[in-house]
């Protein structure tokens, strides 16, 4: 819950299971929060997370609260969910096509893609995916 920056008693209908990917033996750990649902995939062996998902939806972005940031202020946000990248290793881009803007972006970092949007207005990352690449 730490990795997607929600307190442990905003978390409920929690689940965890083993399971496998790509050969990997996996904790499978979803839960539901108010504001969206999340879903990690996280090696038995060492503790890497190896996949995730969230989104969170978008409603809740001002009641969550934050302060603005700025395409480098969210690009060092990304990084520093990814330990041993920077700030540099990380494409972002502004978008703002349908209403409230965002930031959208990518990372490719130790095997991993990462793909995610962030709020300008409050810093909060509202949809991240990561995925194991061979």
């Amino acid at each position: 819950m730490d990795n997607a920056g929600v307190p442990e008693g905003d978390a409920f209908n929690i689940k965890n299971e083993t399971d496998g990917d790509n050969g990997i033996p996996i904790y499978d750990i979803e839960f539901e929060t108010e504001y969206g649902d999340y879903d990690f995939e996280i090696a038995i062996d060492g503790g890497r997370i190896v996949g995730a998902d969230y989104e969170v939806d978008e409603e809740w972005l001002d009641a969550l609260g934050g302060n603005p940031v700025s395409l480098e202020e969210a690009a060092a946000i990304v990084a520093g969910k990814v330990p041993g990248s920077s700030a540099a290793d990380v494409t972002i881009w502004e978008e703002s096509e349908d209403g409230r803007g965002r930031y959208e972006g990518e990372l490719f970092f130790d095997g991993m893609k990462f793909e995610f949007e962030i709020d300008p207005q409050t810093g909060i990352i509202f949809d991240w995916n990561a995925d194991l690449r061979d």
